[in-house]
């Protein structure tokens, strides 16, 4: 069995591209060496809604990297290189919700700067999701599905619990269905 503190340093390892303005490669190096050294490079972020429209946050494990028990959006992932954004979107939610869905759809395409954390984010989303989601524990220690309003009291009240990824998107607008 692979321990947590292994199993953070094989993501952490793990060979991601780095890309310049236009979203093109120019190499390759760990998502460690990447963070670091603010290289721009991609990310991919599902958004998962159930047919209430209301919208599955994940709290990070506590041995996460970045952000550990904080909520997030419900999976994100770095493709790793060589990967599409859409296969790294179906393999973010099998690894971290154990979801098996064939078709996310790509919704918006954020670029890389600051308030990105440098990564030039390709942003899917399910829709009317009917299957139970089980966090995998290695990503996330539990996860709800929340309303528009619970969502917003959350982010007006409690904006210290949430990754300020979560608070971009939702300052954008983006935390709806498309």
């Amino acid at each position: 069995m692979i321990s947590p503190q292994d199993s953070l340093e094989q993501d952490a390892n793990h060979l991601v591209e780095v890309i310049d303005k236009d979203n093109r490669p120019l190499a390759v190096l760990s998502k460690r060496s990447v963070h670091r050294q603010l290289l721009m490079h991609r990310s991919v972020q599902v958004l998962v809604f159930n047919p209430e429209k209301k919208i599955f946050l994940q709290k990070r494990n506590q041995n996460k990297l970045f952000f550990p028990g904080r909520w997030d959006i419900s999976a994100r992932t770095h493709p790793r290189a060589g990967e599409s954004a859409f296969d790294a979107a179906v393999r973010a939610l099998k690894e971290e919700l154990n979801l098996e869905i064939e078709h996310p759809q790509l919704v918006r395409e954020l670029p890389a700067g600051p308030e990105t954390g440098f990564e030039h984010v390709s942003l899917f989303e399910v829709t009317r999701n009917t299957l139970s989601v089980v966090p995998n524990e290695d990503s996330a220690s539990e996860g709800f599905y929340y309303s528009p309003e619970e969502l917003t009291c959350l982010v007006k009240e409690f904006r210290e619990l949430l990754t300020p990824n979560l608070v971009i998107l939702w300052e954008s607008g983006l935390l709806v269905p498309a």
